[in-house]
């Protein structure tokens, strides 16, 4: 699998934003046809914001103020007087989402579309038990190894690859969080090490009995700052080594041709890197195929930056690299209309006009689009061909109703106040309606 062009998606989620009435469009290929010229670009509204190539970073990323402004009219829709997720007729004259035509066909399969788009790698993560002692679910998909097997049987239907994502956590694991299952609370080192063990092995033993083993796996999400804390807490370098190593030889022993990935984030951040795998050897780490990260352009730095990386890290490492998390957004505007929230009731987007005033690319279709193609230059130009693609993080996290990041009782597992709500859908390639946006169309053209 390392040796193709990675062109990955992330939908983890899908399933529930499935459950709760997203549905998918492609107008580019209901009769297999061509996109029209109203698809391949922004409409002319006369006052929709145009994307014309890059622009100045603005001040506000230095605490100066908002720059970027959202796509007046994009997804925009007033809710009913009696239901807050319909929308009123008289706003049906302003709402065409941006990027899409307002005459599209039936919804189809994501996975046929993203497979069509060129998209040939499924990544999805894996949750021990993310539901409360009462059995209600954490949301964001719920991604227990039965939900990802459901998923899993989709992309064996198509012959997409699939990359499995262990967080060894009930519920969200990354460099602000890494706790322990409810299950595994209280272990020690040496029980912590078995259980990662355990479980990697018996997942991987379901679904090799059920024909779905992946593709490759990833043990353990943005590692940055370790796992299984605090035991497994950096700088604590040595169990950080014996946990992870610990899910790569339970990998080996099922499967031993699967490729290993280890994963940090804020892939602008070579430091990072070097401290973190040169520890990772120095601490008897177990050997591993691929180097993953994280790079969100909001938070991690200029492109350059990843450039500077992954150029580095491929003459240090010579290991092959995939950006396993990336994103831009298509628009600013807030969509918690389509959730039937208020937007006191979700925590608001995560690219918004502070943090995109950080991002050299306009928030629009367009810019997303560009931002995408620079990505794939950035990565295909690292030495020794080591640049190997690109995972798109949640491209179909529709603005749903009952589909946001956390319930209540995800909250309470992360120990974190809330509120919830969706705040990644402004980033899918997918408008608020699911209607296709131009960026698909770009995915496609990469080679």
């Amino acid at each position: 699998m390392i040796d193709d062009l990675i062109k990955g998606a992330d939908v983890s989620s899908l399933l529930e934003v499935e459950e709760n009435g997203g549905r998918f469009f492609d107008e580019a290929c209901r009769d297999g046809s061509q996109p029209s010229a109203s698809f391949r670009s922004e409409q002319a509204t006369g006052n929709r914001q145009q994307a014309t190539g890059l622009r100045q970073t603005s001040p506000a990323c230095r605490g100066g103020g908002p720059a970027s402004r959202p796509v007046e009219g994009c997804c925009r829709r007033q809710s009913h007087p009696d239901d807050p997720t319909k929308a009123t007729g008289a706003d049906e004259a302003v709402s065409q989402p941006v990027g899409a035509d307002a005459h599209i066909g039936p919804a189809e399969d994501l996975f046929a579309i993203l497979r069509r788009r060129g998209v040939n790698l499924i990544r999805l993560r894996l949750w021990n038990h993310p539901y409360s002692e009462d059995g209600k679910p954490y949301g964001a998909g719920t991604n227990d190894l039965d939900r990802t097997m459901v998923l899993a049987r989709r992309c064996k239907a198509l012959g997409l690859p699939w990359l499995l994502d262990f967080h060894y956590s009930d519920f969200w694991a990354d460099p602000g969080k890494q706790y322990p299952p409810k299950a595994w609370e209280g272990l020690d080192a040496d029980r912590l090490e078995q259980a990662v063990y355990d479980f990697t092995r018996q997942s991987l033993e379901t679904l090799r009995e059920a024909e779905l083993l992946p593709a490759m796996i990833a043990p353990g999400n943005e590692l940055s700052n370790g796992l299984l804390w605090p035991l497994g807490k950096t700088p604590n370098w040595e169990n950080v080594a014996r946990f992870v190593s610990a899910g790569i030889r339970a990998a080996r022993a099922v499967a031993p041709e699967l490729p290993i990935m280890l994963h940090l984030d804020n892939g602008g951040n070579n430091a990072l890197y070097r401290e973190w795998f040169d520890r990772w050897f120095a601490n008897g780490g177990a050997d591993f195929d691929c180097i993953g990260l994280s790079y969100y352009p909001f938070w991690h730095g200029a492109l350059e930056a990843l450039r500077a990386n992954m150029t580095d890290l491929a003459s240090r490492y010579g290991k092959p690299m995939i950006v396993t998390e990336t994103s831009m957004a298509f628009t600013l505007e807030e969509c918690n209309v389509y959730e039937g929230i208020s937007r006191e009731e979700k925590r608001g987007l995560a690219a918004n006009e502070r943090t995109a005033a950080c991002v050299p690319y306009p928030c629009t279709p367009e810019g997303q689009s560009a931002f995408l193609r620079d990505l794939w230059g950035v990565i295909r130009s690292v030495p020794g061909d080591l640049g190997r693609g690109f995972v798109w993080w949640e491209p179909a996290w529709l603005p749903v109703k009952d589909s946001g990041w956390t319930t209540p009782e995800g909250l309470a597992y992360v120990r974190e106040k809330g509120p919830g709500g969706n705040e990644w859908a402004n980033q899918a390639m997918f408008d608020y309606e699911g209607r296709a946006l131009p960026i698909l169309e770009t995915l496609e053209a990469l080679h």
